[in-house]
């Protein structure tokens, strides 16, 4: 018991301890240590570790993002000014944190922004974003078309419609994207169609469908790869109808009697018997999903797609005493022989094969 209230102190001073920023402020993370106080002010203004705390964190918070801004802007680091645009955000955070918790403004009465110095770097960031997008594209590769993309993407976030970055993340996000034709599915009997679900596949933003007519139509002088889809077979076995016979046994109470001047239950041991039938399809369906290079014809992908699936039932004829049978079973009794929709095995198995087949594509195209 000792030990049980032991752990649960230790885990309440834990608990204090993170609540008020105690533990992020021994670790130097002062930012935090000053979020997490605040955050607990607001809660409760008169907190005693939290307002602890923020007196001696904040300044040490607002100097160290500070000094680290002004030694970014000295240095020739790679995306100084980007570095400064978050720290700086970092300090406006503080202050509006601390602005909304009366607890904590009691503390920090002039909380300290830095509005006018984020505009003015904030500039700085755009422009060196934005030529670093430009040197990304030059290397005309398609990881670097990427790149270019989130840079000027990153641009046209810290200043709205910075020189040319809007056009320019359209024409980097197209030179990263792969281009696939979907070639058409072949007329088949039971007339599926898989191109809906290939182009239905979204999960990597650099990978577009066309048909072939929408890339005749935009002229595209490049094309990276072709999608074909081609149905093998589809078939239903004929219906199997498996048979078994079980016998149940139970004792029921059928009437009372007088033993000793009190009632007892009367039992009598009533026997049922029951045939069971179960009838079972089984469906089968294949596709081929044939990915190739456009430039050298190259198979990348060239794998059969399958699902099975298997519909079954059951009826029942009893004969006996049915009052030895579970209720389960009784109602099973005198159902008749049960006949499968027509289309049911065709849609499941169809639907079977959209599912696999865009998880297939899901997992090809992410990888670019």
């Amino acid at each position: 018991m000792k030990s049980f209230l032991f752990l649960g102190l230790v885990f309440c001073l834990l608990l204090e301890s993170c609540s008020s920023g105690k533990g992020a402020l021994k670790k130097g993370d002062y930012y935090a240590a000053v979020s997490q106080a605040v955050s607990r002010l607001r809660q409760n203004p008169d907190h005693k570790k939290s307002k602890e705390v923020l007196k001696t964190g904040y300044s040490m918070a607002i100097d160290y993002l500070e000094s680290e801004t002004q030694n970014q802007i000295a240095s020739n680091a790679n995306f100084k000014w980007t570095n400064a645009v978050q720290n700086y955000t970092l300090i406006n955070n503080l202050y509006e944190q601390i602005r909304t918790s009366p607890g904590a403004l009691k503390i920090i009465p002039n909380p300290v922004n830095k509005y006018n110095e984020l505009n003015e770097v904030k500039s700085k960031a755009a422009e060196e974003t934005y030529e670093e997008g430009i040197q990304a594209m030059l290397k005309n590769t398609r990881e670097d078309a990427k790149r270019a993309y989130f840079l000027f993407s990153e641009a046209n976030n810290l200043i709205l419609g910075y020189r040319e970055s809007i056009e320019m993340m359209e024409q980097s996000k197209f030179n990263a994207t792969l281009k696939v034709i979907v070639e058409p599915t072949f007329q088949n009997y039971n007339d599926w169609n898989f191109e809906p679900v290939v182009f239905g596949v979204r999960n990597n933003q650099f990978v577009r469908f066309y048909t072939p007519k929408e890339a005749q139509d935009e002229n595209l002088q490049q094309v990276d790869q072709f999608v074909k889809v081609t149905v093998n077979n589809y078939s239903e076995s004929r219906p199997n109808i498996a048979k078994r016979v079980e016998t149940f046994k139970d004792s029921i109470k059928v009437s009372e009697k007088t033993v000793n001047n009190q009632k007892v239950p009367v039992y009598e041991k009533v026997t049922a018997t029951m045939t069971i039938f179960e009838k079972s399809i089984t469906s089968h369906g294949s596709i081929t999903l044939y990915i190739k290079e456009a430039g050298s014809n190259a198979a990348l992908r060239n794998s059969d797609i399958v699902s099975e699936i298997r519909w079954a039932d059951k009826w029942a004829t009893c004969s006996g005493n049915l009052k030895a049978l579970s209720e389960s079973n009784r109602k099973m009794c005198g159902t008749k022989e049960p006949f499968l929709n027509r289309d049911n095995l065709r849609n499941q198995t169809k639907n079977d094969l959209d599912r696999k087949l865009a998880n297939s594509l899901s997992g090809f195209y992410s990888q670019y």
